[in-house]
């Protein structure tokens, strides 16, 4: 009998024993994220600094973009916000929010004002932080969003990129107190979080939308890229590139993918982008980047954030937890959040064809500035880069009101692709050769035709022209000089290089850099040189100085002007060390160019005198005078 009883009490103990063991294991699949997931480590000393990155129209800015801003900052005091901007100079804006929003004015824009998410990215690396976030200007955060970055900042042991889809609503009926630490109904009344959360699932609920057009992305290591390869120079907040950016992420496998949508209370305010319906070509323009680069047409499943029972749990599509009562419950209640949706783009698939909405009339009101004026610049395919180099530093110099003429379509399509204010001309010489347009050629004199007759055309619509080649590299802003000058008045940049002679001899105007203005003088002496060039056989500089001077200079007055007698207009010849040209004084020879052109107080210097688009190129490159990565495709 106690042989039996001792038997009994052993069996029962060893049932005990198994159950306790089957009840951990069960536990431990319960609370642990899966075996196919990053291991997890448990430091978690510090708190994250975390900084969130969005773009935005401050002279535009509305209630709920200072509601967003507000949101985020509330968050924690580790948090801070940079926004892109093409004007940081709005201290009312950032005294609204106090010193941990700052204003960063240094990335691509085009020029409609639309931002580069590439230069964006590219900018994220400059700011200390250990969690970066790009989010959309109208997007509003609860206090969630912090405590799913933190589980992943302390928690995953290698380098991660989350996710998160926004709830679309068309208005937030609730706004900040004075104190900014909580949100209350417009009776004054406390809205407590919960209440909120319940809102954001309800709204997800009803319209089912979690497509990634507002989405959310954080992730740690700033200094290490998110995806292999190169970003295309998609345009923020137009289509495209969060699905781009995801499934590159996930086909490198540098970092570690997932969704965090039902963890994240997110609110993304009104429909931004019905504000664009007019810019629809920027959207079709992401999609054929989109379509051309990466690896967009492949279609992932990423692991899923989850919180069952107050802790964080990551389910990915194997781990068949479905079976699994408790994890199915929890997985039903996450189900009142939708997970994020990626659609990929076919390979294969038709796209419309990318239509620039603009010709050079339309454009003109748009880039000119208050003295109705444009500088224009005439760039072919072969140019490219340099052209891109030649805005970039227009750009550096706060000089917006540049438009750019392309000689092919190949040139045209680039030049939208990099938000130029571009025009065709459908007149331009076809077969423009690629390496061997350069001066003297038959090339350059069918090419440089197309600028003189475009900027007479630009006179006649009411507005003063500086033309400049893409090889002129500027130091300064030379307009408020340029215009200094007077009416009736055609300043010229001088081609003489020998030092003691008249800078006005004959046929050394320099039409690659000139200065015209909207009068009757002015426009009567262009159409005289477009008359000349048409029949000339030679390319359009001498037609300038033919036409103006008189042949052999016999219009010249004193060393460093001519007097065209007919319509009464003055050719100025510039300063040469103020406007050197590529020969003068042997500057492009001088071991430090920029720190001799800076010493003299140049204005430009003309990368020309030198034969070959290679050397020209291999010359200001060599010099450091070059603000295009042509790789990133960005300004620099």
């Amino acid at each position: 009998m106690k042989l039996k009883g001792l038997g009994a009490g052993l069996i029962s103990v060893w049932l005990s024993g198994f159950l306790l063991i089957a009840l951990s294991f069960y536990g431990t699949l319960l609370l642990s994220p899966s075996l196919h997931n990053p291991s997890f480590s448990s430091d978690s000393s510090t708190a994250p600094r975390i900084t969130i990155f969005t773009s935005l129209h401050i002279s535009s800015s509305s209630s709920f973009d200072s509601q967003a801003i507000h949101s985020w900052l509330a968050l924690s005091s580790q948090v801070k916000v940079v926004l892109f901007t093409q004007h940081n100079n709005n201290s009312s804006f950032t005294d609204t929010f106090g010193s941990r929003l700052l204003l960063d004015s240094t990335v691509d824009f085009t020029f409609l004002g639309t931002p580069f998410l590439h230069s964006m990215l590219a900018r994220t690396e400059a700011y200390a932080s250990d969690i970066a976030v790009l989010i959309d200007p109208h997007t509003l955060l609860l206090p969630d969003f912090i405590s799913a970055l933190n589980h992943a900042h302390h928690e995953l042991d290698r380098d991660w990129l989350l996710v998160s889809s926004s709830v679309n609503i068309p208005r937030f009926p609730f706004h900040w107190d004075q104190t900014g630490r909580f949100w209350r109904q417009y009776n004054g009344k406390r809205v407590r979080f919960g209440e909120l959360q319940k809102m954001i699932s309800l709204r997800s609920l009803q319209s089912n939308s979690s497509e990634g057009g507002n989405m959310i992305m954080a992730w740690n290591n700033v200094d290490s890229p998110l995806h292999c390869g190169v970003l295309p120079p998609f345009l923020y907040q137009r289509g495209t590139h969060n699905q781009w950016i995801v499934n590159e992420a996930l086909s490198c496998k540098r970092r570690f993918v997932f969704d965090a949508t039902s963890t994240i209370s997110s609110v993304s305010i009104g429909n931004a982008e019905k504000k664009f319906d007019s810019r629809n070509w920027e959207y079709i323009g992401n999609s054929h980047l989109g379509k051309l680069y990466g690896s967009l047409s492949k279609s992932y499943a990423l692991p899923k954030l989850l919180k069952c029972n107050k802790r964080y749990i990551l389910v990915t599509a194997s781990d068949g937890f479905r079976t699994r009562e408790k994890i199915s419950a929890c997985i039903s209640r996450s189900k009142s959040r939708s997970f994020l949706k990626l659609d990929p783009v076919k390979k294969d698939q038709a796209l419309p064809p990318l239509k620039f909405p603009y010709d050079l009339e339309s454009l003109l009101p748009l880039v000119a500035d208050k003295n109705r004026t444009v500088v224009l610049s005439v760039a072919g395919f072969s140019y490219k880069d340099m052209l891109m180099s030649w805005v970039c530093r227009a750009r550096r110099l706060a000089v917006p009101n540049f438009l750019v003429c392309a000689l092919d379509e190949e040139t045209y399509q680039f030049a939208i692709l990099q938000g130029l204010p571009v025009f065709f001309d459908p007149y331009a010489p076809k077969n423009i050769s690629f390496n061997d347009c350069h001066f003297g050629s038959k090339c350059f004199q069918r090419v440089t035709k197309v600028k003189s007759r475009t900027v007479l055309k630009i006179l006649k619509m009411g507005y003063n022209v500086l033309l400049s080649d893409v090889d002129v590299y500027w130091f300064r802003n030379p307009l408020p000089l340029l215009h200094s000058f007077g009416p009736s008045v055609l300043v010229a940049q001088s081609d003489e290089y020998n030092t003691t002679v008249p800078i006005n001899r004959p046929r050394r105007l320099n039409s690659g850099f000139y200065f015209a203005r909207s009068d009757e003088p002015t426009i009567a002496a262009m159409e005289k040189v477009v008359k000349h060039a048409a029949t000339s056989g030679l390319s359009e500089q001498p037609s300038f100085y033919d036409t103006l001077c008189g042949e052999g200079g016999v219009h010249r007055v004193g060393n460093d002007r001519c007097v065209e007698p007919e319509t009464n207009l003055t050719v100025h010849f510039l300063d040469r060390d103020l406007f050197p040209n590529g020969a003068y004084r042997d500057i492009w020879l001088k071991e430090d160019v920029r720190g001799e052109c800076e010493k003299n107080h140049c204005y430009v210097l003309h990368n020309n005198w030198i034969s070959g688009r290679l050397k020209k190129l291999e010359r200001q490159m060599m010099k450091g005078l070059w603000d295009y990565d042509a790789s990133m495709r960005m300004c620099v």
